[in-house]
């Protein structure tokens, strides 16, 4: 079992806290890690260019001139793609469909992974609480500044929500709150460290430990 270092909001090393290794000590395999990463970005893209057709654009009711004598080429509407202002063929519609199917066992694997890889490369920095007399973006950057992420991007992980804190983080451009049970793989590799209060391992344990041996024997082969 892994143990980690446990930190006061002094930087000062207060203790360590052993690891469930269901969680913490899982062999990473960039594959599965990459699969559950891209799938993540599609579902949350949103689908924001869309084009008319002809039958969308408004007006262009009326034939332009009639069918023949004029010496001109013969058209039916003037919202024609052909047209300037008409609708356009072929372009981006908002209707498109970018998800990707990832079933649950595989996210919660290359969670496992992405969390082992962190402590695997003491990255993952333990917290005993965030309790301060005035939590303020000051003190915030004070307590971070004491630990040894110290001027990384931190991703601040919270058992229960504590409002002082995600304001305080807020305004800092290099640290992002998120509540425990809702880590995710983008999250956690967009950000160096994982800085996580005690609350929150425990809230990290109890929601993404649920034992399957078959995500266990899945993960070592």
């Amino acid at each position: 079992m892994a143990n980690v270092k446990v930190y006061n909001v002094k930087g000062e090393v207060v203790g360590d806290l052993e690891l469930d290794p269901k969680i913490f000590e899982v062999a990473a395999k960039k594959t599965v890690i990459h699969q559950v990463m891209v799938a993540q970005g599609a579902n949350s893209r949103q689908v924001v260019a869309h084009t008319k057709t002809r039958g969308e654009v408004q007006g262009g009711g009326k034939k332009p001139w009639k069918q023949k004598g004029t010496g001109r080429a013969r058209h039916g509407s003037i919202r024609s793609p052909l047209w300037k202002g008409g609708g356009v063929t072929f372009g981006p519609r908002k209707d498109r469909n970018y998800t990707k199917q990832v079933n649950k066992k595989m996210k919660l694997v290359a969670l496992r992974m992405v969390l082992s890889d962190k402590v695997a490369h003491d990255h993952l920095i333990i917290v005993d609480s965030f309790d301060m007399p005035e939590m303020k973006t000051k003190q915030m950057k004070e307590a971070l500044s004491k630990l040894p992420s110290a001027n990384e991007k931190n991703l601040v992980a919270l058992g229960a929500r504590q409002e002082a804190v995600i304001r305080s983080a807020m305004n800092l451009p290099k640290v992002n709150c998120i509540a425990a049970d809702s880590l995710n793989v983008v999250d956690l590799l967009k950000y160096d460290y994982l800085v996580i209060d005690q609350a929150g391992v425990e809230k990290v344990q109890q929601v993404f430990g649920v034992h399957d041996k078959k995500i266990v024997e899945k993960a070592k082969a």
